[in-house]
């Protein structure tokens, strides 16, 4: 499919047009070299009710803070996106953060604007660091290897605006950042891209519809050892991109690193619900999963969710690039509609690579809003789901046999949740439930139908690379 041009030939910037100088804090107040920034975080507004809505009343509208506490006792309160926050009233859900690790969500359900009773509960829950009684010692040697940051990206300019705005202050020095415009219909995300940072980020263009193709098409034009990938409904923590280093250089070297997602926003009763049955976080300890030392889980490698999630997650380019990338027949835009990380995921582990769980690698998701779209996710899930189990065999027939045992009892598990664990306001709804398994059904047929479709497919790295 052709591009064809904008209606607006000069359209005004959406993010900043330089990058700061120095790697510093965001700043507490708006750029004026972006004129105007979109407000990454909607200001929070009641959401209208109607009967079908999920039963969570009392949390409606939930306010998403980052209490971050120093050795010293000090607080800091901002927002996801890292501006200023005002103490709100009402339901706040707050990551706490010690001298900027995060340690631990705060949920409470009521809170009258007093930031002294926010400190005295992030103190109570996860209790504050002490100073530190003698000076530290100089600080280690640290690899510091080139990062690709890929962000694939269809007809979406408003978020990835905001989303290229975090990018582009992250902490990490040796950043590459690529934004992969998929199928693109219009000009938009081009004229993001090259007039609020030229220079600062690269463009590169895949005409066919595919979430993995797009990320192909990335890894072609990368040149980092690192390669991360992230969405363009996503606002990245200043220190996303170094947290995922952290990891890779953790005991066991390991193959790819995933992170800690958290909300963005909590406005309606869908994005709670996403919140607390999506399965996004994974946790606040670093973990390491190896095949040669399986955790508890009968499933293991089967269950690949519980690595992590396409939105954060990072490979090594020689590890990735030697199983061929991404597999085209899955992920969204392609009749298998998802399942694309997860297959990488388990391909990493059955090929004898490690997979590390990095809690300090931090990105905000803003989850789906309405009702529609969870649903229309939810079908998404259950069709990748499918369509993930059918390419796992088909790609690496040796597990045949393991997956024909295990499987049938970790479907029944996974699409068994009722009530989100500690909230039982807030329950999966059954239409849901069936909804996922039925999509979970033709999972295959999809990923087969997508097999045909992509017959003869080449990996972009075998051809020459198709930028502009």
């Amino acid at each position: 499919m052709t591009s064809r041009p904008d209606p607006d030939p000069n359209p005004t910037p959406l993010i900043p047009s330089r990058r700061p100088a120095e790697h510093t804090d965001p700043p507490s107040g708006p750029d004026p070299a972006a004129a105007p920034t979109p407000v990454c975080i909607p200001r929070p507004v009641a959401p209208s009710r109607t009967a079908a809505d999920p039963a969570v009343a009392p949390r409606d509208l939930v306010h998403v803070r980052v209490l971050d506490l120093t050795a010293a006792g000090i607080a800091r309160l901002t927002t996801p996106d890292g501006r200023p926050a005002e103490c709100p009233t009402g339901a706040v859900l707050a990551l706490v953060r010690h001298n900027g690790t995060p340690v631990g969500l705060l949920d409470l359900e009521s809170y009258d604007a007093d930031p002294d009773r926010l400190i005295a509960a992030a103190d109570a829950r996860f209790g504050i660091p002490a100073p530190p009684d003698h000076s530290p010692g100089p600080p280690a040697r640290r690899e510091t290897p080139r990062v690709s940051v890929i962000v694939a990206t269809r007809e979406r300019p408003e978020m990835l605006a905001a989303c290229l705005r975090t990018l582009l202050w992250q902490t990490y020095p040796d950043i590459e950042l690529i934004v992969v415009d998929n199928a693109p219909t219009t000009n938009r995300t081009a004229s993001v891209v090259r007039g609020g940072c030229a220079g600062l980020v690269r463009y590169v263009r895949e005409p066919r519809a595919g979430l993995a193709l797009a990320h192909n098409r990335g890894i072609a034009a990368a040149t980092g050892e690192l390669l991360a990938f992230t969405d363009d409904d996503v606002l990245a923590d200043p220190g996303w991109v170094a947290g995922l280093v952290a990891g890779f250089a953790r005991a066991g070297r390991p193959g790819c690193v995933t992170g800690l997602i958290l909300p963005a926003e909590l406005r309606t009763p869908a994005q709670l619900l996403l919140h607390h049955h999506g399965g996004f976080a994974k946790g606040f300890e670093p973990v390491l999963y190896d095949a040669q030392a399986p955790p508890t889980d009968p499933l293991f490698p089967f269950t690949a969710g519980r690595f992590g999630s396409g939105a954060n997650m990072a490979f090594r380019a020689d590890v990735l690039r030697a199983m061929g990338g991404f597999d085209p027949a899955t992920g969204a835009g392609t009749p298998a509609r998802g399942g694309d990380d997860l297959l990488a995921f388990f391909r990493t582990i059955v090929r004898g690579h490690r997979i590390g769980y990095e809690p300090g690698a931090l990105i905000w998701h803003r989850h789906r809003a309405d009702r529609a779209a969870v649903a229309h996710q939810v079908r998404g899930y259950g069709t990748g789901l499918g369509a993930y189990l059918t390419a796992a065999v088909l790609r690496e027939p040796r597990t045949l046999g393991v997956l024909a045992r295990r499987v049938p009892g970790g479907i029944r598990y996974a699409l068994a949740r009722t009530r989100a664990p500690g909230r039982p306001e807030v329950p999966w709804p059954a239409r849901l439930t069936g909804l996922e398994r039925r999509a979970l059904a033709g999972g295959p047929l999809a990923y087969l139908h997508a097999r045909v479709r992509m017959h003869g497919v080449r990996t972009p790295w075998e051809q020459p690379e198709q930028a502009r």
